[in-house]
Parts: structure tokens; sequence; C-alpha cells
């Protein structure tokens, strides 16, 4: 064997102490971690793929490993002793074993801990309804649902569902009582424990993505009949998130799930997380709060209206558009000007704010 076998659990060591976020491992490359965002090599020597597999086995089950040869994808959270926890993905590039880490914070922030805004703590309170979390990977979304769960946790006693692939946060069950599921081994699909969700009175329920028509009925339904719901999407605003569920469903059934959605869409958080000036990052939400004009514009789809309303309903409502966000950032020197443009889903809209402030 041409190749060292670095110790895996050392490895993900200095992932952490490196305040990194993610560790790659593929062969032909010495292993990379991804520090604010961007990758960096480790000063170390490049792998092969058999170094990789023997690293990436020696921390799985037998039964974890059959499932990685049988369908050459495995996804798992694991918690490593004096080390971490940590989710993971092992897959195959040219025949060779490669994996991807990601670290979980075992503390979970509280929503003040984020520097959020303030609204995430009144749209908790929320009896019922829908609260999407949305943007693209790594943008922060699991850490921004769990510092909302976290709050719930905090102030009420209330019974919380998680359904994810693989679980990411674990709660300690302060006021409420959680019950984590994880899709493979607590049940077979995101659709399938929703479905079983209702029978087991959740207060609360947490999807962790809803990529299907079924999932998406499912978690309409929840959040119309009286629980608070929160799921993500891989959408970048608002007003997009609102017609990716719509068009998930066929036309003949859209008139009705746009009428559920504008009686039980409680709020769209799409946040992207920007490089800081001076290091670290910083998260960009922008946030659709439903009000009546909102209900009414999704109701007669008219959803590429909804924009505008949310430049209009500022102030007590709590809604902000990410252009807003950015400018305020930008004067405040926390992101850098380049980097705003860079993750806009509006650049012309951001550049025409921008020239105001030269």
């Amino acid at each position: 064997m041409g190749n060292i076998t670095l110790d895996i659990r050392k490895l993900l060591k200095n992932v952490v102490a490196y305040k990194a976020s993610d560790l790659h491992l593929v062969s032909r490359s010495e292993p990379q971690i991804r520090i604010d965002g961007r990758l960096v090599p480790l000063n170390l020597p490049k792998l092969d793929g058999e170094a990789i597999e023997e690293m990436c086995y020696s921390i799985i089950t037998e039964k974890q490993k059959k499932s990685f040869e049988e369908h050459k994808e495995l996804d798992f959270a694991i918690q490593i002793p004096e080390v971490g926890r940590f989710r993971a993905n092992y897959y195959r590039t040219m025949d060779d074993v490669a994996a991807a880490f990601r670290v979980i914070p075992t503390h979970i922030p509280s929503i003040d801990d984020l520097e959020a805004p303030q609204i995430y703590k009144k749209l908790i309170q929320r009896e019922k309804g829908l609260i999407l979390v949305t943007g693209p990977t790594g943008s922060g979304k699991s850490t921004t649902l769990a510092a909302m769960l976290n709050e719930i946790n905090m102030t009420e006693r209330k019974h919380i569902i998680t359904v994810e692939d693989p679980i990411e946060f674990v709660h300690e069950n302060n006021q409420a009582l959680f019950s984590h599921r994880n899709v493979g081994t607590d049940t077979d699909s995101f659709s399938h424990a929703l479905k079983y969700a209702l029978r087991e009175d959740p207060d609360v329920i947490l999807i962790g993505e809803m990529r299907d028509k079924e999932t998406i009925a499912a978690a309409l339904t929840a959040a119309e009949t009286g629980h608070l719901v929160f799921g993500t999407l891989h959408t970048n605003s608002a007003a997009q998130t609102v017609n990716r569920i719509i068009d998930v469903f066929s036309g003949d059934e859209q008139p009705q799930v746009r009428a559920q959605l504008s009686t039980s869409l409680v709020a769209v958080i799409s946040q992207a997380l920007l490089p800081k000036v001076g290091g670290g990052r910083v998260a960009v939400p922008e946030i659709l709060i439903t009000n009546p004009a909102i209900a009414n514009l999704i109701r007669e789809d008219k959803v590429h209206q909804i924009y505008s309303q949310m430049q209009l309903g500022q102030g007590e409502s709590g809604m902000q558009t990410q252009t807003q966000v950015m400018v305020k950032l930008v004067k405040g020197h926390i992101i850098d000007k380049s980097e705003a443009l860079r993750f806009s889903t509006r650049p012309d809209e951001l550049i025409k704010a921008l020239q105001h402030i030269g």
C-alpha cells in the first residue's frame, strides 16, 4: 500500500481545532478543509483510494458498509467522543471511495447567540402554520432552525418531533420533549414519518427536507391542523420558495394548494452565509411574513408581486429583503461590496442601492 493511513479521528479533531466547517477526503489530493467558505489543503501527503477507504470504514458499522457498497452513497451523522459530532457523506469518484464531513456544533446556539432578527422569537410563538428556512447547501439553515427549536425548548412545554436525514443537532429536553427521528433507521421516509406524526401528539414538527409532493402535502396538512411545522427547501428567495411548493403539484391541484398555502404559510426565511471582513461569516436573511395582502397574492396566483409587497411591508412586520440587509452590512463594513454582489439574488437592484452610499 503506497500510502500512510492517517487517523480519521485525529483529522476530524484538526477540523474542529481550525474552526473549519468541512473536511474533504478525495484520492490524489491531500485532505482539505473549508474555513469561512474557502477550501484549504492540509499540509499532509496526498491520499489514495485505499487509504481513504481504510479511514472511512474504521468509523462505520457493517450494516453501513453494506449499504454503501450496494448504493455507492452513504449519508449518516456520527458522534465521536471527545472530538465532536459530524454529518458525513461517503461517495465514489473514479472508482475510489471519497468522503465529505460537515461539523455539527454540539453547543446549540440561541437566537441571540446568532444575532438573528428578533422577529424569530415572535414566529416560534405561533400555535400553528408553516415556517420555511431556505437557501443553498451550507447557508446555515440547520443552525437557524436549531436555534428556533432551542428557543421553544427554553420557554415552552411542547412535544417536538424532528424528521431528518441524518439527525444533525440533538436537543436535550429542557422545557420541551424531543422525539428525533432518522430517515432510514427510525422511519422509511419523510412523507411516511409525517403521515404518522399526527398520531404521535406533536405540537411542533421539523422536516429536514421537503423534497417531494407527498412530503409537502403532508406538511401543509399538518400546518393547517394546528401544528407548527418547520421545513427547509433549497431555494434562494421568498417568492421562489412559494413557487417551488406550488409547482410540485399538477395544474388541477394547484388552486387548492395555493389556498392551503395562503392560510398556513407563516414565514419564509431565505438565507445566505457571507464572508465577513476580517474573517468569519454572517447570515443574510431575507424574511417574508405572510399578511393579508401576501396571502391574497398567493391565493390569486400573483406570486411575482410578493417582492414589491415585501419592500413595502417593513417596520412593524419584521419583513426585510436581501438587498436591504446587504446594504446595511456593507455600510457597517461588516461585508465587502464585492462579496455582497457575488451572493446577491438581485445584483442590479443592489448596485443601484449601493450607489447612494458611494
